[in-house]
C-alpha cells in the first residue's frame, strides 16, 4: 500500500519522510521530483514472538511512503503520483518559527489542511469537467455502454464535489464506481492529517483522523545512537510513544489494515492484510500456493502463544484452533497454514 505525503512548502514533509524511511531527500529537489521509501512498523507483538522463538530472522510489516512535490496553486501536477497511492497524508506545520517562513504568512494547520482538501476537490472536478466535455463530443457518434455508465457516474459525482463532499463519502453503485476507477480520483482515497507540532504539543489531541508528531524531536531522538541514552532522553522529554509509530499506526487504521503473524525458529514475521480477510487470503500473503491449495489454518492467539512459550507447548495446552477457509482472521492471530498443490 502506498501512502502519499503532501503539503505546503516548509511543512516538514521531507523531514518526516526521512525519519520514516531513513532516506534523506536532497536539499534542493528537481521540479516535480517524487521520492519513495519503506518505513518499518515497529511492533511489540513481533518482539514478543521473537523473545519466545529466538528466530534467525525477525521481520516487521512496512508502509510504503511517497514524498510528493510541494503543493502549488495553478497546477495539479504535484498530485500526479498521489493519485496512484492508496492513502493521502496531509502534513501541516503547527508551530511558530522565526527561521521558517509560511507560504500563507501565518501558521494555522487547520486552515492549511482545509485548503489542501479543497484543492483535492478542485483537482477531481477538473478531471470530471474535462472528461464530461469529451464524452459529450463523442456522444454525437454514439457512446458505448461503458462510456454511458461512466457519464452517468460522473454526472452524479460533479455536484457532490461542488458541494464540498469527497467522492469516498458519496454512494455509488458498484458498476458506477468501476466505470470511473481508471480516472484515479484523489478524493476516492482515505485521508489522514499529520500536524508537525512543537515539543510542547507532543501530547496534543488533534481529533479523529489527525495525528501529532514533532519532526524536530523525532530527529533529535534518532541522532542519539546509544539505546540506553535514547531511552533516558525520551523519558526526560516526557515522550511516551513515538510520533513516527503513531503515523504508521494511523496510516494502518485509515487503510483498514491489520496484522497476523507467522512464528518459528527460522523467522518471526508480521503480515499485512485488510480487516475481515478470510484465512485463504491471509495465506496468499505468505505464498500464492497457500491460497490456491488451502486446506486449513491452525490458529493460536498471540497471548496464548507467548504464555505457553512455544507452538508445541501451546498445542499441548489445547490452545491451537483448527479453522477452515471461511475463518475470518483476527488482528494478532499467529497462524500455521496447511495446503496442497
Amino acid at each position: 500500500m502506498k501512502i502519499a505525503l503532501i503539503g505546503l512548502e516548509q511543512a516538514g514533509k521531507k523531514t518526516l519522510f526521512h525519519l520514516l524511511t531513513g532516506k534523506k531527500p536532497p536539499e534542493v529537489r528537481k521540479p516535480g521530483e517524487v521520492l519513495e521509501g519503506m518505513a518499518t512498523i515497529r511492533d511489540e507483538r513481533v518482539d514478543e514472538l521473537a523473545r519466545v522463538c529466538s528466530p534467525k530472522k525477525t521481520t516487521y510489516a512496512q508502509n510504503h511512503f511517497v514524498l510528493c512535490p510541494d503543493a502549488a496553486a495553478g497546477s495539479y501536477e504535484w498530485l500526479s503520483e498521489a493519485r496512484r497511492c492508496q492513502l493521502i497524508c496531509i502534513v501541516a506545520r503547527a508551530f511558530e518559527s522565526d527561521q521558517l517562513y509560511h507560504p500563507a504568512g501565518s501558521v494555522d494547520p487547520v486552515r492549511d489542511c482545509d485548503n489542501l482538501e479543497a484543492e483535492l476537490l478542485l483537482a477531481d472536478m477538473e478531471i470530471i469537467e474535462n472528461r464530461l466535455a469529451r464524452l459529450e463530443k463523442e456522444s454525437r457518434t454514439g457512446l458505448r455502454d461503458e462510456q454511458k455508465r461512466e457519464q452517468e457516474a460522473l454526472k452524479i459525482c460533479l455536484p457532490e464535489l461542488e458541494a464540498g463532499k469527497r467522492l469516498c463519502d458519496i454512494t455509488l453503485e458498484d458498476y458506477q464506481l468501476d466505470s470511473i476507477r481508471s480516472l484515479d480520483f484523489v478524493t476516492l482515497l482515505p485521508l489522514l492529517r499529520v500536524y508537525n507540532v512543537s515539543e510542547d504539543d507532543l501530547d496534543r489531541d488533534c481529533g479523529e483522523g489527525r495525528t501529532a508528531v514533532s519532526c524536530k524531536i523525532e530527529q533529535e531522538i534518532m541522532e542519539v545512537e546509544d539505546a540506553a541514552e535514547r531511552a533516558e532522553y525520551t523519558q526526560a522529554l516526557g515522550v511516551t510513544s513515538s510520533g513516527l509509530d503513531r503515523v504508521n499506526t494511523a496510516s494502518y487504521d485509515a487503510l483498514g489494515l491489520m496484522s497476523f503473524y507467522t512464528a518459528g525458529e527460522d523467522e518471526c514475521r508480521a503480515w499485512t492484510i485488510p480487516k475481515n480477510s478470510q484465512a485463504p487470503v491471509a495465506g496468499g500473503k505468505v505464498h500464492t500456493d497457500i491460497e490456491r491449495g488451502f486446506i486449513r489454518a491452525e490458529v493460536i492467539k498471540l497471548n496464548d502463544y507467548v504464555e505457553a512459550g512455544s507452538e508445541g507447548a501451546a498445542r499441548n495446552a489445547g490452545k491451537v484452533q483448527t479453522r477452515g477457509r471461511d475463518y475470518v482472521v483476527e488482528d494478532g492471530d499467529v497462524i500455521h497454514f496447511l495446503f496442497s498443490v
